[in-house]
């Protein structure tokens, strides 16, 4: 297939999707319920962006092969190593790499990424934690005055001898971790300064304190280093190609479509005739009854998963529709219904795990104690949770605000985002428990777009939110400070606080004491269970359907880790038969 051919045959598939005949040997279509956010590596923060991102932009190491402990370089020649008491690092980069402009790699890219990211730092970005290490600050320039030029140009700088140099605010055992996150991807300088992008000088760099890149000129005209390029990218989805001048191994595939189809039904049809390789399949129980054991279908299960997912019940809710009448009337809800404490253990009561493992999981999920993989250090299976209690549930809402709830009841209009299937089950398996506890409950679900939802829970509108969380980086920290810190990303669709766990939290963080660590994490797992802080769903272990001549992935090469979690690894990795 020639080039001219490709691109035709890649813009008609975009265009027609349910049109395509059986995609050709060098061509890999997946078809997915949502949509990319951004193509810029400073501001790509969600799943869906961020597994396009990691294959046209690379980072300087990754995790090596299926190990989430393990590392191996991509853009460094080597690992680096730590000195100055665990507070600096220095890296040479590997020499003769390009970048799909042409531009040669340089250590002036690496340094302009890095601080590009510390500069703009904006909230929907992941450069927080970039920011927390190398500045000792989560926040940007303007919202913090402390942080200055200097302290950004001292952070991250090329020495005489063309090595980067990383120089850490404090001790953070996990920052070489965190720079495997695929939004840490190297940016090609002289390109982005061509599309109108910061210039990287102290001159201008407080015009672009906080700014939101996601559809930045980068993003629509990106420049990595990766295996694959840019084609064509819309409402529709995604068109890469095979970068010829790529350093590493050139890759099998050539062609990669990635398109957005809204209904599950749709995507499992051209998945099964063969029209598509790769699907967002849903729930197990979808995998199971649906494309299990049919031709030209292979299904690999028992995969690890380093997520956590769980319904957030939001305690101070932004007044909006979804409050209805906005008071304890029958009619709605109050904006800080679930700041009581006896309403949210009702709620987590009254879901029904079983029920949700048998349903849902196949069998395959346990409940978890705590919004942490039960793979990683700190995991504490010693904290109890809550069980399916209809009469305790039942106590705990007679005595929810004084009484007034089971007198007056409620009107709750949760949300889950188009594709979540597992979401939109938790919520109806919820809605169909409480409900049956007093007809005055009622519990209405609908679905709304990821780029609204992200929006929304962002600005604190969501009321009772199903949402999870992928790990950025194979450290508790990432999972515990993410979802139970006052400053972490999730607060705003919760807005659960307690000043004695951001303290243990913090503890943590300074910390290189394993044991301590997990001593502190436990600590922070109890209190949520006394707060009743989330309704916890179970954990389960992934699966993934894949077409029978798809080649690369296995239990053995598939990393959790991976942004493209449909194989659980790069593009370039992966063949046809």
């Amino acid at each position: 297939m020639t080039y001219r051919t490709a691109t035709l045959f890649l813009s008609l598939a975009l265009l027609a999707p349910s049109a395509l005949a059986a995609t050709p040997s060098d061509t890999l279509v997946i078809q997915q319920a949502a949509g990319i956010s951004t193509l810029d590596p400073s501001a790509t923060y969600d799943t869906f962006s961020a597994q396009i991102v990691e294959n046209i932009y690379e980072t300087l190491w990754t995790y090596k092969g299926s190990s989430l402990t393990a590392m191996m370089p991509l853009l460094a020649s080597a690992l680096p190593t730590y000195t100055n008491g665990g507070k600096t690092l220095v890296v040479n980069l590997r020499q003769g790499v390009k970048f799909h402009s042409g531009n040669t790699m340089s250590c002036a890219d690496a340094e302009y990424t890095y601080r590009r990211d510390l500069v703009t730092n904006a909230p929907e970005s992941a450069n927080w934690f970039i920011s927390d290490a190398l500045l000792g600050s989560t926040q940007n320039a303007q919202a913090n005055k402390s942080i200055t030029w200097a302290k950004i140009a001292a952070a991250v700088k090329c020495n005489a001898q063309g090595q980067l140099v990383f120089t850490l605010a404090k001790v953070d055992p996990a920052f070489m971790a965190k720079m495997t996150f695929a939004g840490m991807g190297l940016i090609d300088k002289q390109w982005a300064v061509q599309q109108g992008e910061w210039d990287g000088s102290e001159k201008t760099w407080q015009t672009w304190v906080g700014k939101d890149l996601s559809g930045s000129p980068l993003s629509l005209k990106p420049s990595g280093t990766g295996a694959y390029t840019l084609v064509k990218s819309d409402a529709g989805g995604v068109l890469l190609q095979a970068f010829p001048n790529y350093w590493g191994v050139k890759p099998a595939i050539k062609n990669v479509v990635m398109q957005k189809v809204g209904e599950l039904a749709v995507r499992q049809q051209a998945f099964l005739r063969g029209d598509a390789d790769l699907i967002e399949a849903g729930t197990r129980a979808n995998v199971e009854a649906q494309l299990k054991g049919k031709p030209g279908v292979v299904v690999l299960d028992n995969l690890p998963t380093t997520s956590a997912q769980a319904l957030f019940m939001n305690n101070n809710i932004t007044p909006s529709a979804a409050l209805g009448s906005g008071k304890l009337d029958g009619q709605g809800i109050p904006a800080n219904f679930f700041s009581d404490t006896d309403i949210r253990k009702a709620f987590a009561l009254s879901f029904d795990d079983g029920m949700f493992i048998k349903d849902v999981q196949s069998g395959k999920g346990a409940p978890r104690t705590m919004l942490l993989p039960d793979s990683f250090p700190g995991y504490s299976a010693q904290t109890r949770t809550y069980p399916f209690d209809v009469a305790a549930a039942t106590s705990y809402f007679k005595k929810a605000w004084g009484g007034e709830v089971w007198k007056k009841g409620f009107v709750i209009n949760a949300k889950y985002r188009t594709g979540h299937t597992l979401g939109q089950t938790a919520l109806e398996l919820l809605k169909q428990n409480v409900e049956a506890i007093n007809p005055k409950f009622r519990i209405n679900i609908g679905v709304e777009p990821w780029t609204e939802q992200s929006v929304k829970f962002q600005n604190g509108e969501e009321v009772l939110l199903p949402m999870g969380w992928s790990a950025d980086y194979a450290d508790p920290d990432n999972f515990m400070y993410t979802f139970y810190s006052s400053k972490g990303y999730f607060y705003a669709s919760n807005h659960w606080k307690d000043a004695q766990v951001d303290q243990w939290l913090d503890q943590a963080r300074a910390t290189t004491d394993a044991a301590r660590r997990n001593q502190l994490y436990k600590r922070v797992a109890d209190r949520a269970y006394q707060q009743s802080v989330f309704v916890i769903l179970p954990a389960d272990l992934n699966i993934r359907p894949i077409r029978s001549n798809l080649q690369g992935v296995s239990a053995a090469t598939y990393n959790p880790m991976r942004s493209f979690s449909f194989t659980g690894t790069f593009l370039r990795e992966l063949s046809k038969r």
